[in-house]
């Protein structure tokens, strides 16, 4: 391991990161400035990331960054001044940049498309991009990036793969009202996540509460139109510990990811794919998620993706699964296999093929 370390700037680390962060830093020696910013992620980020860190604003990222201390830097897509400053900083001190990205569309705020020829410079001048996805790499590279790597989407699979006990699974079932079929949906209620559709989706199925339910983990009731709230087959669960959370997948018989994209958002990944089929649960995804476009769910073989924002094709696809037990036993262990290559090592050796690529001054500037 080299004695300066690889700095990351990023303006938070979720939990599910931090084994891929520590895997890093085995590897390449690390240390992550986090500043604060937007937060896509329900869950916020880890008061302790798991390697060395420190808490910066992101105008620091560029005094950090242009120290000398560091061999190499790596600045995430968020944040307004930290992403350009980071790559000033990197450029001061003559250290290679890379950029990782989860954007696979062009974020149409006022302030995105303001920002266009700035992220298009730093796209073109760094010295490597690392993408979340096929999906994101191709973006990248439509825009002129050099060295782009795909590094996996990974989560703890040791956690969310472990075995579940058959009593926890019968108390999650309990928790949803004991239904025939769960459909389960992880995440907020925000626009982009597409809360709505499902909703609609859900009632055009016309399961009956003795036929089927669909419970929201990460909602509350009070979150729902009250004429969902009030309606049968729907139960709002609020926050879950990751325990309970993992537990729910495991009693579930499908989970529902029905994000549409915004002006400000397209899902970049959505991490519940992986957790959730690290228990074999199968998944239903729209065209907008980008484990979807980035292939981890692939229509027919290990789950199914519906077009973003059509309630019709999501009933369609949970009448399905309902019906058929088989063909959820069957997407669910091709999705279990399937993920079992998104590891947290993994993530954190294309990481490092980026970085000796860069370092080597083959990844151009």
């Amino acid at each position: 391991m080299s004695a300066r370390p690889v700095l990351l700037v990023t303006n938070l680390v979720p939990e599910d990161r931090v084994p891929s962060l520590r895997a890093l830093h085995e590897r390449a020696g690390l240390e992550v400035a986090i500043y604060d910013g937007r937060r896509h992620h329900a869950t916020g980020g880890a008061d302790d990331p798991g390697v060395p860190h420190r808490r910066i604003s992101q105008r620091e990222a560029y005094g950090l960054a242009a120290s000398g201390r560091y061999r190499a830097v790596i600045a995430t897509s968020a944040g307004r001044l930290a992403l350009p400053a980071a790559f000033r900083g990197a450029r001061r001190a003559g250290v290679p940049f890379l950029y990782w990205t989860g954007i696979w569309h062009q974020v149409a705020t006022p302030a995105h498309l303001a920002a266009i020829p700035l992220l298009r410079w730093i796209e073109r001048s760094a010295d490597g991009t690392i993408a979340y996805g096929e999906h994101v790499a191709a973006y990248a590279r439509g825009h002129g990036s050099r060295n782009v790597v795909v590094a996996p989407q990974a989560v703890d699979g040791a956690f969310w793969g472990a075995t579940v006990d058959p009593g926890a699974v019968a108390a999650a079932r309990t928790a949803a009202g004991s239904p025939a079929f769960l459909a389960l949906y992880v995440g907020r209620t925000t626009p982009g996540k597409g809360v709505g559709v499902l909703l609609d989706a859900w009632a055009q199925a016309g399961l009956t509460p003795d036929e089927g339910a669909l419970a929201l983990a990460g909602p509350r009731a009070s979150d729902l139109p009250e004429r969902t709230a009030a309606s049968g087959g729907v139960i709002a669960l609020g926050h879950l510990a990751p325990d309970q959370l993992r537990n729910l997948y495991a009693a579930a018989d499908v989970l529902v990811v029905p994000s549409v994209p915004t002006r400000a958002f397209r899902e970049p990944w959505a991490l519940v794919v992986n957790e959730a089929m690290s228990q074999r649960t199968p998944v239903i995804a729209t065209d907008a998620v980008g484990a979807a476009a980035g292939g981890l769910v692939r229509g027919g073989q290990t789950g199914f993706v519906v077009p973003a924002g059509d309630p019709a094709a999501l009933a369609s696809a949970i009448t399905t699964l309902h019906g058929d037990a088989a063909l959820r036993d069957r997407l669910g262990a091709a999705g279990s296999a399937a993920v079992a290559a998104y590891t947290p090592e993994a993530w954190a050796d294309a990481v490092c093929t980026a970085l000796a690529t860069a370092l080597s001054g083959d990844g151009g500037r």
